[in-house]
């Protein structure tokens, strides 16, 4: 952080936010290290410091410690490449029930004994529905990350999606999101991608966000709406002032937002604000890698919500036992004092019978 507390250096930046750095440029990227770096030898240094207060005897069981600490590292780095490798295999082994959904939910191809009943129901004169319909759109607005960021005006275009995919990629380490769309009204694209590249993939931390651009057809931009206005009386322009306005789309997401290029910093609120739309932008990404694509099926039926709910509710009736059980001993406690207080009355009753008062004549 620099002197003045109002500026917000691009290393605070980089060292500053946790899930999702920032998005930065490839020129930026060095800086971005070389930030982590200095940030890993101040402390470091700290460490080094703490090591020289020990006495010699708590130092050697530290330096144990460290030992066990090392061998638990080798350990976790064995994991993550086993958990790499077993997640590369059931990712090869989803592969069949993926296509075989793609199939199904765009009519490629009809499950067993359909077609007589759809005959029987609807008749031979009724349009015959194909798939089914929706199921991207229904399922992502039944999640409640992306509901929220699913507009009423992004649904016709949704209509169209027909398949979302992922995978990961190694250099530079991060994830890919591909949404494929059937020819439409809207944009040329036929694949809108959203690619996360990490500065550490077992530790979230996002380097980059990269979205595809999107080739509106004219006029059915969904990330602009265009505002007409009336001129004033007595103006010499009679036409209607027209003017574009940025507004709220699912499809901003494949526009992330990028740290401004400026070396001289940004105020804290500046930094505070991209944070947050970092984060949110790696949430919207996440959601749909770990669950909307693995129990799209699950979204769409509602199954998956009901899911959500009852491990909520589980988590809620953990806390209410914890608060029953706290209130219970408290209640315990209190009836113990008012036991303890009813025993010294009674006490201090017996010793008033027995003691005369101070003004009593003895005999």
């Amino acid at each position: 952080m620099s002197s003045n507390k109002d500026n917000f250096d691009m290393s605070d930046l980089g060292a500053s936010l946790p899930a999702a750095a920032a998005a930065l440029s490839a020129e930026d990227r060095a800086g971005l290290v070389n930030a982590l770096k200095d940030k890993l030898q101040s402390l470091a240094g700290q460490h080094s410091d703490i090591l020289e207060t020990l006495s010699p005897t708590v130092r050697k069981r530290v330096d144990v410690l460290r030992e066990m600490q090392s061998q638990h590292d080798e350990l976790e780095k064995k994991f993550f490449e086993e958990r790499a490798a077993l997640e590369a295999k059931y990712q090869k082994l989803y592969e069949p029930l993926y296509t075989k959904r793609y199939e199904i939910v765009n009519g490629a191809t009809e499950v067993e004994g359909v077609k007589n009943e759809s005959a029987v129901d609807q008749g031979e004169d009724a349009t015959e529905e194909k798939g089914v319909p929706d199921f991207w759109l229904t399922a992502m607005k039944t999640n409640e990350v992306l509901s929220e960021e699913i507009s009423e005006r992004d649904e016709g275009a949704l209509k169209y999606l027909k398949d979302i995919k992922w995978y990961r990629i190694d250099e530079p380490k991060g994830f890919k999101l591909e949404f494929f769309f059937n020819a439409n009204p809207y944009f040329k694209n036929s694949v809108l991608t959203k690619t996360y590249h990490m500065i550490d993939d077992d530790e979230p931390i996002l380097e980059k966000a990269i979205g595809t651009e999107i080739e509106w057809y004219p006029g059915k931009s969904l990330t602009q709406k265009i505002l007409k206005k009336k001129p004033r009386k007595g103006s010499k322009n009679s036409k209607p002032i027209t003017k574009t306005e940025d507004c709220e789309s699912f499809f901003n997401f494949f526009n992330p937002p990028e740290i401004p290029d400026t070396d001289d910093g940004f105020d804290e609120e500046t930094a505070e604000e991209l944070q947050g739309q970092m984060e949110q932008d790696y949430d919207i990404g996440s959601t749909i890698r770990d669950k909307i694509i693995p129990h799209a099926v699950s979204w769409f039926t509602g199954e998956a919500v009901k899911d959500e709910f009852e491990d909520i509710e589980d988590d809620d009736d953990d806390v209410d036992e914890n608060e029953d059980e706290d209130e219970e001993e408290d209640e315990d406690e209190d009836e113990e004092d008012d036991d303890d207080d009813d025993d010294d009355d009674e006490e201090e009753e017996e010793k008033g019978r027995k003691k005369p008062s101070a003004g009593a004549k003895v005999r």
